[in-house]
């Protein structure tokens, strides 16, 4: 990202007055997008803590975390000084080169006991275009070698997912609606309720064929806990 004359980097310390987030529309290809009102001051916040901790755990500048993860290190340094919120897609390029479950990103510490987790107050992370949303449906206040997600896809949308760590297994089910899944060069068509187990560590594509919303429910295995 550019910079005027005599300012510094965003991950250099500049302080949210001086260089403030820019909007998905300032920049599409940068890989931020808005999310909701209810959502954005959580996740913000806790996605800046844990990539700062995780990548000094693991001595990684911010240009070799750039450089592994194929995220520039000038929006790296704003996701850290919680000045922009990323998209599905760029958390999974950070927690893959960082060699960590999609969830150690995103979770924030929770007490002991039962959780309700409202649908109010749903942590939901959106694709850049808008059209694909993940809604954690377990609590996020540790890694977990299982993830459990709700999944919704617009009319006539596609989401291509990257390859995730290798034993990744993802076992999906569609609950309204239909979907088109594509893993490498095999392709299944799910109608409402059917469901498919697949290995999840090759690209892969969801898409929906109809003009309604495709509603799944996803359980992510981990091939261990890290």
């Amino acid at each position: 990202m550019k910079t005027s004359k005599g300012k510094a980097r965003p991950d250099e310390g500049v302080s949210r007055e001086e260089a403030p987030a820019r909007s998905a529309e300032e920049a599409p290809d940068q890989g931020s997008a808005p999310l909701p009102a209810d959502t954005t001051s959580d996740i913000a916040p806790v996605v800046s803590g844990n990539l700062k901790r995780l990548r000094t755990e693991r001595g990684l500048s911010l240009e070799k975390l750039a450089r592994a993860s194929g995220v520039s290190r000038a929006m790296l340094g704003q996701i850290e000084l919680g000045q922009s919120t990323p998209t599905i897609s760029v958390l999974w390029k950070i927690a893959r080169a960082l060699d960590v479950p999609f969830s150690a990103l995103i979770n924030p510490e929770s007490g002991p006991g039962a959780m309700v987790l409202p649908a109010a107050r749903a942590r939901v992370l959106r694709s850049a275009s808008g059209t694909f949303q993940s809604r954690a449906l377990f609590p996020m206040d540790r890694p977990r070698s299982v993830e459990f997600y709700e999944l919704r896809l617009s009319p006539h949308a596609e989401e291509q997912a990257d390859p995730h760590p290798p034993g990744t297994m993802e076992n999906l089910v569609v609950n309204t609606g239909r979907c088109e899944v594509t893993i490498g060069p095999e392709k299944r068509l799910l109608e409402t309720g059917d469901a498919i187990v697949f290995e999840a560590d090759v690209p892969h594509v969801y898409r929906n064929p109809d003009a309604s919303e495709t509603i799944m429910y996803l359980v992510m295995t981990y091939a261990q806990r890290l």
